[in-house]
């Protein structure tokens, strides 16, 4: 008996049966689909017949943008960079350090485009146990790292792999005169990866969605309710086409906001804190004053 190419010879001439999902799935990875659309299309299916939890598509996803990615797209721009200048004593940056609570700091020298090198925060203990000792003496260059400068135009998934190489932390961007433009962190890269990843402006799982700052302002989780969000701030903003607080800063915006874009709704502002280029995460939120409000004018 001849047989047919829809046929198996093991089956007693029985029609071939359709391939198995993890079957289409295993040739998926070996390079068969012809594009990355169709991959990603069974990947879905995978995730929808519980074979791949929507956190792994989400993680796969994430490298495969990651890929196409560029620096400039995550950075920190320039302007909420924050930096501690090497002509101030550490008595006088400290409390920026303090109040900022991030872990490393570019060090300058007078000017943002002069960037010497990183301070790490623990660092500065040093400072404080040779400053009651007359024996020792701190000198900042003993402790300042090396800064390492990368392109705005390079690729994510090529500075992560050197950011695993190098163990370096931050990178401080520059853009094609040589200027710094901005700074980027290997939290900056993975994030397009795993999600977002707290940091030490985050409010912890157990905490509210709204947090209340030493100052006027308060840290704000994009999520929270509108009806929460009204209750708390005594505000009005509507719920009908958006449910988040997130929802009204985009739609006020118009776009996916980034990190360090600021709007007014009302008597109130917003600024982005964490996002990333699938949704926003943290909003600082202040009260606008009359002397804000005389300066706009």
């Amino acid at each position: 008996m001849n047989r047919g190419d829809d046929y198996h010879s093991t089956n007693g001439g029985a029609p071939a049966s359709p391939k198995s999902l993890l079957e289409r799935l295993s040739q998926a990875l070996l390079g068969e689909p012809s594009n990355r659309k169709e991959l990603i299309e069974i990947l879905r299916d995978a995730t929808e017949r519980d074979l791949l939890t929507t956190e792994g598509l989400d993680m796969i996803e994430g490298v495969m943008q990651v890929s196409e990615m560029q620096v400039r797209e995550v950075m920190i721009p320039r302007a909420q960079m924050d930096v501690v200048d090497k002509n101030q004593t550490p008595d006088e940056y400290l409390p920026h350090v303090v109040e900022t609570a991030h872990s490393r700091f570019p060090m300058i020298d007078g000017d943002k485009d002069k960037v010497i090198g990183i301070l790490l925060a623990k660092d500065l203990l040093r400072f404080y146990l040779y400053k009651e000792s007359e024996n020792e003496r701190f000198d900042i260059d003993d402790v300042l790292r090396p800064a390492v400068f990368v392109p705005e135009s390079k690729r994510l998934n090529v500075l992560l792999r050197e950011f695993r190489t190098s163990r370096n932390h931050m990178a401080i961007v520059v853009d094609e005169y040589g200027g710094v433009a901005g700074l980027v962190t290997i939290e900056d890269v993975l994030e397009q990866i795993v999600g977002e990843i707290e940091d030490e402006h985050d409010i912890d799982e157990d905490d509210s969605m709204i947090m209340r700052r030493n100052d006027d302002s308060h840290i704000v989780k994009a999520l929270t309710p509108i009806e929460d969000f009204n209750n708390y701030f005594k505000t009005r903003y509507s719920d009908e086409d958006v449910e988040t607080i997130g929802g009204i800063i985009m739609r006020s915006l118009g776009h996916l906001p980034e990190r360090g874009e600021k709007c007014e709704i009302g008597d109130l502002e917003f600024e982005i804190l964490r996002a990333d280029s699938r949704r926003v995460h943290l909003l600082k939120v202040q009260p606008i004053t009359e002397a804000d409000k005389k300066i706009a004018k």
